[in-house]
This record gives C-alpha cells, structure tokens and sequence, in this order.
C-alpha cells in the first residue's frame, strides 16, 4: 500500500511540465515548436555568477565547498542576504533570521507545514502558482483559493476577507505574480494588511503572509515592488535565486523570518523542524558561497522586456484580451472562446505551446511565458492570429 495522496500527485503530472515535454519530444522528432510553456530564464546569469562559481572552485579548498554548511546555512551567506537586504529596504534583519533551502518551494513546503496546526488554512490568490495547492495540501495544512479579480488582477479583499476564518494560518501572496506578470501595488498590499491586522484580532491569533518571492528583481515599466514586512509585520519571505540569477537548476533560495513577526524564533524553529522533517537542511555549500558573492546582482532585464512588449502587442491587436504585465515573465491571456483547455489543446495541435489557467484558479486564461528566443517568439505570431481567427 501506498500513500494515496502522494499516489494520485504521482501519477497527474503539472500541466506546465507536460507540456514541456511534450515540446522537447517534439523537438527531438524534428518538429516546429512554439513553446511557451515553463518559465526557465532564457538569459545568461549575471557574468560575475559564472565567475564567483570558477573563482570558488579554485580558490578554495575541497572540503569547505564540498562540505557540510550547518543546517541553515554558512554563516557568511546568511550574513550577504541579511545585508543585501538591509541595505535595500533600510530593514533591520539579522542573519539568524535566515535559513538557505534548495529553492523557493522547499522554502514554502518548511513554513506551510511549520503553521499546519489542527484545521489550518492556508489561502492562495488566484491566480496562484499551481504547485501552491500540493504545496499546502500535502503539508498538512486546507488549501483555500481566493478567486481573482479579473479587472487588474491585483487582490479581491473583500473576496479574501470573506474567506479568512479561525482556522487561517496564513495567506500565499505572490508578487511579481506567477502567472499574470502582474505587481501588487502598495494601496493593494496595504488594504490587505488592514484585513489580516483586524481579522488576526479578532481571531485572537497572527494570520501571516507567506511572501513568495522569486520574481522580485524582474520588474518593468517603474513597477515598485514594496518590502511586505514594512507593511505588514507578520510576513515570512520565502525567496530562490532561480529567476533573478538565472539559475534554476542550481536549487538555491531562502526562508527569512523577521523579529518583527509574531513568535519569530518560534516559527523560525518550526521552519527548520519542518525542512528537517521533510529532509532537506544544509543546501548546497557551493550555491551558498555563490550566493554571498553575488546576493546584490540584478539580471539585466532588456530581453525579457522586449519579448514581453512584442508579445502583448501583437496579442492585444490581434483580439486577444490581457492585463498588461509589469513583472515576472508571463502574460496570462484570455482564452478566445472562454475555455483555455480546449484553447490549448487546439493550439498544441500546431505545436504552439501555452498552459491552461484552470491549475492556476482561472480555467478561462492561458499562461505564456516569454522567457524564450525572441526569433522562436516572432515565428509564432502567425499561428497566434490564426488560432483566433478561428473563434471570431
């Protein structure tokens, strides 16, 4: 016997990925493909990524890069994250706060499961990631979505308020968003706060942000990401290198929890019991050393720009409706016909390769992301205005 829970994650695979590979078995039978459909930075890390790697390798000795770094991290990388981030938002984090993990997902995993009290909640704001659902569920802990608002795409409050209950622990809040390419706006955060500060009262117990936050350097057009613990004390941060260093598969990221936040060291050990629990303290020492020498690099975000400029363009003129992203590297579009299933199912047969909103809380958007060549980009356009010729 197994697990069926774990069974039934098993055996469905995400939707991103099946596509995914679906378009690298096409590829590899030779075919035409416009993928669209995993958010894999497409630009090169920052030089100084590449360098700090080779520099690291030979410059010091086996056993330091090797080896074991205590199970929350070398004390010097916590030590570069904590500065990096003071010195950016004028904070006050000490690097005790911080606990390296393998990426933003075992990141979130440690603090859902750390909140999993008996009949916790934890809520998602589509649209959300889609791996928050097994994230929360297979924790320990009720997934609750909010439904989007489909105006904008910021947060529906009045929506999310009437969804926080006794039981909620905490609420997911993803911005630069994944997958609208959306920014939360400080009026949009502040309401929240207001929301969770007055039901956290009246609940008699913090309700906290789990602030994911891979997407943080990756802004466009002035967009202002606001730090949520200067808005909202109980805010855990829950950040990965992946995107804004361009190296995902190197699997390096980190939880922070503030003093600010409510039972700090309580949560912070329940954090780290949770990543043990689930076997995954001490992240690579390599990565960690990378990290503390490039913790203050940025991408440079001019391809990503361009391709997300070019691709709302030629969408919007071709009839497709879309909230003009400002963040992140995706465009969640609005599926002609309103079922973005048979959207791409229809799109698929012409090896177009977009994700279907319903894992992200809106079954009537596709998701493309325009981390990808911008020549793969152009020749897609084409088959873009046929699709929706087809539904006018």
């Amino acid at each position: 016997m197994v697990n069926q829970y774990m069974l039934a994650l098993g055996q469905t695979r995400s939707c991103i990925r099946e596509l995914f590979e679906y378009g690298i078995r096409q590829k590899a039978a030779g075919e035409t493909v416009y993928d669209f459909s995993i958010g894999n930075p497409s630009i090169p890390a920052p030089p100084e990524v590449n360098e700090s790697f080779v520099s690291i390798l030979q410059n010091t000795d086996s056993l330091s890069v090797h080896g074991y770094t205590q199970a929350p991290g070398a004390m010097d990388a916590r030590q570069a994250v904590a500065e990096e981030l003071n010195s950016r938002y004028g904070s006050n984090l000490r690097w005790e706060s911080i606990f390296f993990t393998c990426g933003a997902a075992p990141a979130l995993t440690s603090v859902v499961r750390a909140l999993a009290v008996e009949g916790a909640e934890v809520l998602a704001i589509a649209p959300y990631f889609a791996e928050y659902r097994p994230f929360v569920e297979g924790n320990g802990a009720a997934f609750v979505p909010v439904p989007a608002d489909r105006e904008k795409f910021q947060i529906d409050c009045a929506a999310l308020e009437e969804r926080v209950t006794a039981h909620t622990q905490a609420v997911i809040v993803n911005s630069p968003n994944n997958p609208s390419g959306v920014v939360y706006t400080r009026p949009t955060l502040e309401k929240l706060a207001e929301v969770l500060t007055r039901k956290s009262r009246e609940f008699g117990h913090p309700i906290y942000i789990i602030s994911d936050e891979p997407y943080r350097e990756l802004v466009y057009d002035g967009a202002e990401v606001p730090f949520l613990p200067d808005l909202y004390p109980n805010t855990v941060i829950c950040y990965s290198y992946s995107k804004s260093l361009s190296m995902p598969g190197e699997r390096i990221g980190y939880v922070c929890v503030p003093d600010r936040a409510a039972d700090s060291k309580l949560l912070f050990a329940a954090a780290a019991g949770a990543a043990r629990s689930l076997g995954h303290v001490c992240a690579p020492s390599l990565q960690q050393r990378v990290v503390a020498a490039c913790a203050a690099s940025r991408p440079d975000l001019e391809a990503y720009d361009r391709n997300r400029v070019a691709l709302y363009d030629a969408l919007t003129s071709y009839g497709y409706q879309c909230v003009r992203p400002n963040g992140a590297f995706y465009l969640f579009v609005k599926a002609p016909g309103g079922d973005a299933q048979a959207f791409s199912n229809r799109a698929k047969e012409r090896n177009l390769l977009v994700v279907p909103g319903g894992d992200f809380g809106c079954p009537d958007y596709f998701r493309a992301s325009t981390c990808v060549s911008h020549e793969m980009l152009l020749r897609s356009l084409p088959v873009f205005k046929e699709l929706i010729k087809e539904y006018q």
